[in-house]
Order: C-alpha cells, then structure tokens, then sequence
C-alpha cells in the first residue's frame, strides 16, 4: 500500500517564507501577505495579499510561489494561488476614506505635468484601484477639458447640516478641478488666501468615498498651493515631471528640493522625463532625441531618487488630451502601455515608501 504524507500548514508557511518580496526585502510570511490557506489531500490553496493591484512585481511572485510550494513541500502538489491586493497606507491622509495622496509637480510650466497626472490617475484605475483627482492649479486649470467636461458642474448635497460636493465620475475615476466652478472664459484673479480656501475645500468639502490613490494635479512652480497641500495633507509622495532640457531639469531640481525641506518632508516617488525623445508615426522604430537625452534619469541618479521612466513625444497624446479622451484609454496603444507602466511604478514606490514609515514607527509586518 503507497503511502501519502499529508501536506500540513506549517509546511506550506515554512516553504513561502523562502519567498522574497523583491521591492520590501522580506518574506511573505513574515509580511504577512499569505492568507486563507486551504489544503485538501495534494491540494493546496491560498492567498497572496499584494501591497497594490499595480504591482508590476505579481506574475514573478506568483511563480516563486508555486516553485517554493512544488520544491520545499511536494513535487506532486497541485497548487491554487489566488492573488489579490490590499493598498497600503503609511498615515491618515486627512481626507476620509483615501488611503494614498500622490503628488504630481514640475518645477516650471509646459512640461506636460496635468498630462502626466491624468494618465497616471487612470493607469493606476486600469490596474483595479480605486482613483480620485483633483486639479489643483486654480489659475490654469486643464482637467475640464482632458476629459472633455467643460460645462459641466458637481452635483451637491446636504449632510448633517453641512455641504458636499459629489466629484464627477468619468472614465473610472472622480474628478475635482475649480474649473468646474468658474467660467472658463474668464480669468481667476485670487491672492494667496483666496486660493488656499479653494484648495481645501477640494479637499474637505467633497465626497470622495473610499479611495486607494487621491492625485493632485499642482501648479508649476513651488508657491501657495504647494504649500497649503502639503502642510495641510499628509502626502504619500511626490512625482515630479520633466523634459530633458537643462532649464527644465535645474527647475526639477528646485521642485524636489522644496518636498524635501524639513518642513514639507514629503518623500519623491520619482522623476518621470516626458517629451523625452520624437517617433514619427511613419517610423516608429526610430527615436530621435531633440531636447537632449537622458536628462532625468541623470537627476534622479544625483538626487538618489527613482527614476520613473520616459514618455516620448507624439502628437497623439496632445490631440487625445484635447479631444476629452486621454491617451491611456487607448488601450493598444504603445503609449496607453508606457503610460500604465509608469502607474505601476509609481504604485510600487508609493508601497515601498509605506513600508518604510511603517516598520519605522511599528517594526511589525506591513499588513498586520
């Protein structure tokens, strides 16, 4: 008579702690990222919780994981592994129910950064997060027309005796911009105070409901609104978006500069150089470098911080900001494809960052 030993619990937590998380250099077990373990004779299942559902990370988790389970417990298992996710979060944003605030910012103006921060906001949605984003540059708000709701205006409602503003919901995700409040035919000529209010309010009048990432679309530059945000609002991280050229980067430069002055203290999820090099349409193997090369990925490298990735310069992502219909959304696309390749980078950075300030101020496992 063959005789079959059972595979046991303890077998199968002892085989995944051989399982590394690559980007938070622990294991699983200990992380506490393997739950609902169910064994059924040579069946064994269970549930790989990730710290986001845009880890870029989680096809190479999952095979390590059925290799420790067939290596370390029995060649003959049949394994089930369902991977899921849990977004972390490192603080209280401040903003009821929103786990992560992700700050995107330039150094100067025209650099494509409201771009960025909308396609970032729905790549982060196609990979299944809950995603809101606010337009936070109250003189020169481009939202409205990004996703083609120029006359458009926020329902609201009463709740105990105070308003809330209901976001728009478009393409996935809800939106925020004063431009749904002002006529875009007619400047907004607020001093500093004025402006403060109005960001807020963006902030804590509205209903975001439960959100995984809350973007923030910021001016250019390093003024008032930075400032009200990040003193205000315990901000996950900030990305900040370049062009390759040397005037661009040295305003890049002051950009991280102001996150990480003590009294901002917010950490840099990483550079992103957009309009880093042109593809014709007609020759899409070709790239030619017109505003220099390589420029971010040299500042992330000098300043020690990550360095996103580059978003070319192809007409179609103007025209597809334009027509209310981003570029991510095309789904196809070589540039939808770069574009939610960076969300998952940035999702990536923002829980590692979360895992820092969490074993900083616990030293226990992230998903405790």
């Amino acid at each position: 008579m063959l005789y079959i030993m059972s595979i046991t619990r303890e077998q199968v937590l002892q085989a995944l702690g051989n399982v590394e998380e690559p980007d938070l250099k622990k294991d699983l077990v200990t992380l506490n990222m393997i739950q609902d373990i169910n064994i059924e004779g040579n069946r064994v299942s269970f549930s790989v919780i990730l710290t986001t559902p845009a880890c870029p990370l989680k096809a190479m988790i999952e095979n390590a994981c059925r290799n420790a389970i067939l290596y370390f417990v029995s060649k003959d298992a049949d394994v089930h592994i369902n991977m899921t996710s849990r977004v972390t979060s490192q603080k209280n944003t401040g903003v009821p129910g929103v786990k992560n605030i992700i700050a995107v910012a330039s150094g100067k103006g025209g650099v494509g950064k409201s771009t960025v921060a909308v396609n970032l906001a729905l790549g982060l949605s196609k990979t299944g997060a809950k995603v809101g984003l606010i337009d936070a540059d109250i003189y020169g708000p481009s939202i409205p027309i990004m996703f083609g709701l120029e006359n458009t205006r926020p329902m609201s409602t009463e709740v105990n005796g105070k308003t809330r503003i209901e976001p728009i919901e478009k393409y996935g995700i809800k939106l925020l911009s004063i431009g749904f409040f002002t006529d875009p035919n007619q400047p907004v000529p607020w001093r500093g105070p004025m402006v403060s209010t109005a960001v807020k309010q963006l902030f804590n009048d509205a209903d975001w409901g439960e959100l995984d990432y809350l973007v923030i679309d910021l001016p250019p530059g390093t003024g008032d609104i930075h400032i009200t945000v990040t003193q205000t609002f315990p901000v996950t991280g900030a990305v900040i978006v370049t062009t390759p050229q040397n005037v661009a980067l040295a305003d890049a430069k002051k950009g991280i500069g102001m996150f990480m002055m003590p009294a901002i203290n917010v950490p840099i999820l990483g550079v992103v150089e957009n309009m880093a090099y042109f593809t014709p349409a007609e020759l899409p193997e070709n790239k030619y470098y017109i505003f220099g090369q390589g420029g971010g990925k040299k500042l992330a490298t000098q300043l020690n911080v990550p360095f996103l990735g580059e978003i070319p310069l192809i007409k179609g992502i103007s025209d597809s900001g334009d027509s209310g219909m981003p570029i991510v959304l095309n789904e196809d696309s070589v540039m939808a494809k770069a574009f939610i390749e960076m969300a998952k980078s940035v999702a990536q950075q923002v829980a590692i960052s979360n895992a820092k300030a969490f074993e900083k101020v616990n030293e226990g496992p992230l998903n405790s």
